[in-house]
């Protein structure tokens, strides 16, 4: 299994989740629930089955939740480092101009937002690299090169 890892944010926004999964979402649908059977027969009763079935997704996603956080290693912040890693904010210079990237664990990637996994073409070429460094990476769109402007 792919080892998983976690900034402290990443961390963060999946203790939050698991907390409102918990504490509000499962605390509805038990209300749902209730509220279905008191309708009567639960065999052609939809809004029991539906409600049901959102018990059964919750739960799935609290266990891989509570999983995560079980089973990651914290990324240790790279902030001020000379050397990208994960936990990273890079700056990248290439012919189409200049990136931002926050690399991140496969876990909070989310490419839109500038944050990428840790496995992805371009961070796995960056990674151990510092700034003035120029590496290469092969992505999905083909070659592309890079040069390291900035660590944080």
């Amino acid at each position: 299994m792919e080892e998983i890892i976690l900034t402290a944010q990443g961390r963060a926004k999946l203790e939050a989740e698991l907390n409102k999964l918990k504490e509000v979402d499962l605390k509805e649908i038990a209300e749902q629930i209730k509220y279905a059977r008191e309708l009567g027969d639960l065999s052609e009763n939809a809004d029991y089955h539906q409600a049901r079935e959102r018990q059964a997704f919750v739960a799935g996603r609290i266990a891989e939740i509570e999983y995560k956080l079980s089973h990651a290693r914290m990324a240790e912040r790279n902030g001020g480092s000379e050397v990208v890693g994960v936990g990273s904010c890079v700056t990248l210079q290439s012919s189409d101009g200049v990136e931002g990237y926050e690399i991140v664990g496969t876990t909070e990637a989310d490419p839109l937002s500038g944050k990428i996994s840790v496995s992805s073409p371009i961070a796995k070429a960056i990674i151990g690299h510092k700034v003035g460094d120029k590496v290469s990476a092969e992505t999905p769109a083909g070659g592309m090169e890079f040069e390291i402007k900035k660590i944080s």
